[in-house]
């Protein structure tokens, strides 16, 4: 990476949302009719997904020119009584397909990448398994003999991964015989991703009922889903958090097309963060726009909800003027990486100090970065927050940073585009 010598300024427009993307795949592949999903994310995550869905027997179309998947949903009914699903490191596809499958008739086996198989099932599988589901393993790989789900009363840890909830909820409208009750035992972490998923389940007919606090949801059996035709997928929010950052840390201006303040996705909520580190943020119809201050103030923040972002904060950190506290994200040492563990290393391959605790970090101010490779551990976001460093910190390379495939496969480029519109030294 090079530094620049200017404020990074323009507008962007970025690719469709992985979330949102992942959650409307399996829902269109369920339901009545076909669907047209416009926006879409075409990356390693969602690939994924259509491929597991296509060695169900659904039929998907893709249209990656023009951002575009057509769906001819099953009814409920998948097609294959026997298939291999390989997820990578993909935990939306490994968690919303174990939910899914359940659905069939039939023998499906799962399985992933190694870092896949160590990453947290059991709760989910334990969870189905209530619910009538024959699963053999509690981790990757995994064997289920389905035969439909019989619906029930099922309580399930909330701290782990809110994708495990996620799941059931997806699922659970097509099970048959009983409505099925789902309760939470302690705080429901990422809360705003099962929002996230109630709105994509109604917006395929589904019926949940949830009570606000999220804390227990009441899914009637026997339910159908219905295309609702076309389905626009927003950009994604998460991607949209690097190139706030750089607005941010080079004290330029960057505007976010197609994405609101009142975007359904959670991630959203990183310009809040922002706004209280300095930084001026507009919204109107079609934009979000952030402008940079002339000093980044740190702040104390829980980041629960909002946790796809501890890395980009993580980066702008060390050049606020005191420390940053980032507070209860336990849960994403459970992720590509250990984040907690990997951001608090690379943060000390560059000289900046950083206090690790369990659920969080503390980061203290270091103007002037030392060069280093940045290794990535295979993880997104680590690549790309770090590069954002990089426009500011001099002699940040990316070690492997192709692995922004997984969800952004053009980052690079579309980074290099609105940076070059300002003179780089």
């Amino acid at each position: 990476m090079e530094p620049v010598q200017t404020p990074v300024t323009g507008s962007v427009r970025l690719p469709g949302s992985k979330s949102i993307t992942n959650r409307a795949l399996p829902l269109a592949a369920l339901s009545e009719g076909h669907t047209l999903l416009t926006g879409a994310l075409f990356a390693e995550d969602t690939l994924h997904m259509i491929a597991c869905l296509r060695a169900l027997g659904i039929a998907v179309v893709e249209d990656a020119a023009n951002k575009t998947i057509h769906i001819a949903g099953c009814a409920g009914v998948i097609p294959a009584t026997e298939a291999d699903l390989f997820v990578g490191n993909s935990g939306t596809t490994a968690r919303f397909l174990l939910s899914a499958i359940c659905l069939g008739h039939g023998t499906y086996r799962m399985d992933g990448v190694p870092r896949m198989r160590q990453r947290p099932m059991r709760e989910l599988v334990e969870a189905l398994r209530a619910l009538g589901a024959d699963i053999a393993g509690d981790a990757m790989p995994l064997t289920v003999q389905a035969r439909g789900l019989a619906g029930g009363q099922v309580r399930i840890a909330g701290a782990e991964s809110s994708q495990f909830l996620s799941g059931l909820l997806m699922a659970c409208p097509l099970a048959s015989g009983n409505e099925t009750a789902i309760g939470i035992d302690g705080p429901l972490f990422s809360d705003t991703y099962v929002s996230l998923t109630l709105s994509a389940i109604r917006a395929f007919g589904g019926v949940v009922h949830a009570t606000k606090s999220l804390d227990r949801f009441t899914i009637p059996a026997s339910q159908s889903y219905r295309s609702p035709g076309t389905f626009a997928i927003e950009p994604d929010a998460s991607a949209a958090s690097y190139f706030f950052a750089a607005a941010a840390l080079t004290r330029g201006c960057v505007r976010v097309l197609g994405l609101t303040r009142q975007s359904t996705q959670g991630d959203i909520g990183f310009v809040d963060l922002l706004e209280q580190m300095g930084c001026n943020v507009e919204s109107g119809a079609d934009y979000v726009e952030v402008t940079g201050p002339a000093q980044l103030r740190g702040i104390t923040c829980d980041m629960n909800t909002i946790s796809d972002t501890v890395m980009t904060l993580a980066v702008l950190a060390p050049f606020a003027d005191g420390p940053t506290h980032i507070h209860n994200v336990e849960h994403i040492r459970f992720k590509e990486t250990d984040r907690l563990a990997a951001i608090t290393e690379d943060l000390r391959r560059v000289g900046v100090q950083v206090d690790e605790r369990q659920d969080g970090l503390t980061i203290y101010p270091c103007h002037a970065p030392q060069p280093a490779a940045i290794e990535t551990f295979d993880d997104h976001r680590m690549a790309m927050s770090f590069a954002i460093m990089g426009l500011r910190a001099r002699g940040i390379r990316i070690q492997n940073p192709a692995c922004v495939a997984k969800t952004f496969p053009e980052y690079f480029e579309v980074l290099d585009a609105l940076v070059n519109r300002s003179p780089i030294g």
